[in-house]
């Protein structure tokens, strides 16, 4: 039975429907006619995703194709470089947020288009590409746990998780699985 851990970013960017409740509940439909797969998500994650779909309209006896569970993370080990990558990541994007301040207080525009030009791009120095939420060190310790392929479209998470051994699909590879079983 292959494990496959699921992450927010499948329903969110509307891979399975026209809305995250539709992406999501389109899933569980297909999930509840295939075999030989399980799937997981994170309790945190759970409650991320209802912040983005509508908690009322989710076809909560499909959700039973789901199963939720934790990561053990009072048992479970990670390679000692992973603590070490992150640190020297985070330096690095901590010198480069720095440096796009500085050029924003230089800068001679007007205060509206300096703080619209440093939130884009410090946002994008700081999160793009990076585990940055509890919700993805939770995917990747369940993904780590289960010896399960994680299914997400957050290249941070996805960099992370193969950098720790864990298999990846992105969300329309896990599509298509799904649909050509259930054809």
């Amino acid at each position: 039975m292959e494990k496959i851990i699921i992450d927010t970013s499948v329903f969110v960017g509307h891979f399975f429907g026209n809305s995250t409740t539709e992406s999501f509940n389109k899933f569980l439909s297909l999930a509840g006619k295939v075999k030989g797969y399980r799937f997981y998500m994170p309790p945190s994650v759970l409650e991320e995703l209802k912040k983005f779909a509508e908690e009322s309209d989710i076809d909560n006896e499909a959700l039973t194709e789901l199963k939720i569970k934790a990561p053990k993370k009072h048992e479970l080990k990670i390679p000692a470089f992973l603590l070490y990558d992150l640190v020297a990541d985070m330096r690095k994007r901590t010198d480069k947020g720095l440096r796009l301040a500085e050029r924003a207080v230089r800068s001679d525009g007007k205060i509206d288009e300096i703080i619209k030009f440093l939130r884009a791009n410090y946002r994008e120095a700081m999160r793009e590409g990076i585990i940055d939420s509890k919700e993805d060190v939770d995917l990747l310790l369940l993904a780590k746990e289960l010896k399960g392929i994680l299914v997400t479209a957050d290249k941070g998470l996805t960099y992370w998780a193969q950098e720790l051994g864990i298999p990846t699909l992105i969300p329309e590879e896990l599509k298509n699985r799904l649909v050509d079983v259930t054809c």
